[in-house]
């Protein structure tokens, strides 16, 4: 007979989303069994992910309240401005000056010292998590473990391990990423389509500070953002055509920093790029449910968004605090956490916010990603009447800092 390992919640996939999602619901009082294919103590380095991530004001405070931000907070620089400009390369700069065709957000509008967000590296992130995870009593690390089958039942799911090990389990939650098997497996149907571009990432040491500016440059080719870091270093996020892309990944050290000038310009004065090249395909995804019989996903698994406005990961961290909220309340009334009638609330709560972002963050990079005379001209008015309009930055503003709609207790603002 079969012998099962027993948690209330077994989630599939160890990373930035799975690992916060853990922590979540056990800060909500339930056994989690976390099963990633890769070796913990490997997630931590620079070599496993180099990329950063843009973390929202209302983000953050999901990881101060899971008592992670002390950790995070020292390798976290603040955004005090977002600066979006429209131009093309080289072309940015005048004697030195900015475009004139930008639009600016200064979180001091929103009032007090909150910052629109932080940037971090994910190498941080990770090892926060994998470190909280292992200081927490109720929450199992399966790792490096592979996930064989899973089957879903009237009373439980069950989740076979390669191993052999059995995880008996009230709900699964698929935080496996954009490829999601359990998704596939589950018969779980998703929009979706390529971008013709792909994602250049790198960071860059510079001579003068950032002062805590996000800058986005839109481009032909799709928007460079310059996302400020500690130590006078930025994180480079250049959106390119994939048919170019390879050749820019190719280049030389000094070639590949000359083409990061002529976008980057010279405000920041020297620069230097550091540490290793990133690149990875854009495409959008949105799956047409976000649950079946005990199964929920997050994350990647639940939508995949253009980073033109770096929200992707935002939209993660709603995902599983709504969740958290939702299996508390069926916990707190006696339902079964992995019925199709609790779940139900979640994918209500989540899957048309993220829908909304996910086709707006679309609908905004084919908008800009061109050099149509008239589209120019046109966005450049919309940018100048947004610029002029003080409750319509805010809107945005709020937007950006993911501060907006029915907002689940762990990123609620105090009261």
């Amino acid at each position: 007979m079969t012998e099962f390992e027993q948690f209330d919640i077994a989630i599939i996939g160890g990373g930035l989303a799975g690992g916060l999602a853990a922590l979540a619901l056990d800060a909500r009082g339930f056994s989690c069994a976390v099963v990633d294919a890769q070796d913990p103590s490997l997630m931590g380095g620079q070599g496993f992910d180099g990329r950063t991530t843009a973390i929202s004001y209302a983000s953050a405070r999901v990881f101060k309240r899971l008592g992670l931000w002390d950790a995070i907070s020292p390798g976290a620089e603040a955004i005090r401005d977002i600066v979006v400009t429209d131009g093309r390369a080289r072309g940015r700069f005048d004697d030195g000056a900015i475009s004139t065709f930008q639009l600016h957000f200064d979180s001091r509008e929103l009032g007090g010292d909150q910052p629109l967000g932080w940037i971090v590296e994910n190498q941080l992130l990770r090892k926060t998590l994998n470190d909280a995870i292992a200081g927490a009593d109720h929450i199992s690390m399966l790792a490096p473990a592979r996930r064989a089958s899973t089957r879903y039942e009237n009373a439980q799911a069950v989740t076979e391990l390669e191993d052999g090990r059995s995880l008996a389990t009230a709900l699964v939650v698929a935080a496996d990423g954009r490829f999601s098997s359990l998704r596939a497996e589950a018969n779980i149907k998703v929009n979706q389509w390529r971008y013709r571009q792909t994602g250049i990432v790198a960071t860059v040491v510079h001579e003068r500070s950032h002062q805590g500016v996000a800058q986005e440059f839109f481009l032909p080719s799709g928007p460079f953002a310059i996302l400020p870091l500690t130590d006078n270093r930025s994180s480079l996020v250049w959106t390119e055509r994939a048919d170019a892309a390879a050749a820019f990944l190719a280049l030389n050290e000094k070639d590949f920093r000359r083409e990061i000038e002529n976008r980057f310009g010279p405000y920041l004065g020297k620069l230097e790029v550091t540490g290793k090249r990133w690149s990875y395909p854009l495409a959008f995804h949105l799956a047409q449910s976000y649950i079946a019989l005990r199964l929920a996903l997050i994350g990647d698994a639940a939508h995949a968004i253009h980073p033109i406005a770096g929200q992707g990961y935002n939209l993660g961290v709603k995902d599983i605090a709504a969740l958290a909220d939702v299996l508390r309340d069926a916990r707190e009334l006696g339902l079964d956490i992995g019925s199709l009638g609790v779940l139900d609330n979640y994918q209500r709560w989540r899957r048309f916010d993220s829908a909304t972002l996910a086709l707006g963050t679309d609908l905004l990079n084919r908008l800009f990603s061109n050099d149509i005379g008239p589209l120019r001209i046109a966005r450049d008015i919309g940018m100048g009447a947004i610029g002029k309009v003080a409750p319509l930055r805010k809107i945005f503003m709020r937007q950006a800092g993911a501060d907006l709609g029915k907002l689940p207790s762990l990123m609620a603002a105090e009261s």
